[in-house]
C-alpha cells in the first residue's frame, strides 16, 4: 500500500508527499536526518491528512494534484477527510 500524506509544520505550512510506511515516515520527519530538508527546519510536524492507494502511480498522481491546490483548497480537502 502507498499513502499520500499532508503534514502541518510548526510554522503552519503544509508538506505533501508519498510513502509506503506512514508511521515510520512521520517519526523520521520529526526526529531523523533522513527527513525532508523542508520539514527538518520546521519541526515538530503533525500528520493532518492521509489517504491509502494500492499502487505508486495513483499515489503520485494524487500527490501532484494536491500540490497544485491552493492552501484554501488543501484546507477544504483536510476538513472533508
Amino acid at each position: 500500500m502507498w499513502f499520500v500524506y499532508i503534514l502541518k509544520c510548526v510554522d503552519n505550512t503544509f508538506y505533501t508527499w508519498v510513502t509506503i510506511d506512514l508511521d515510520r515516515r512521520i517519526i523520521e520527519h520529526n526526529t531523523s536526518d533522513k527527513s525532508a530538508k523542508y520539514t527538518r527546519m520546521r519541526r515538530p510536524v503533525e500528520l493532518i491528512y492521509s489517504k491509502e492507494y494500492t499502487n505508486r502511480i495513483d499515489a503520485c498522481k494524487e500527490e501532484y494534484r494536491i500540490k497544485q491546490l491552493t492552501r484554501k483548497q488543501k484546507e477544504e480537502l483536510i476538513k472533508e477527510s
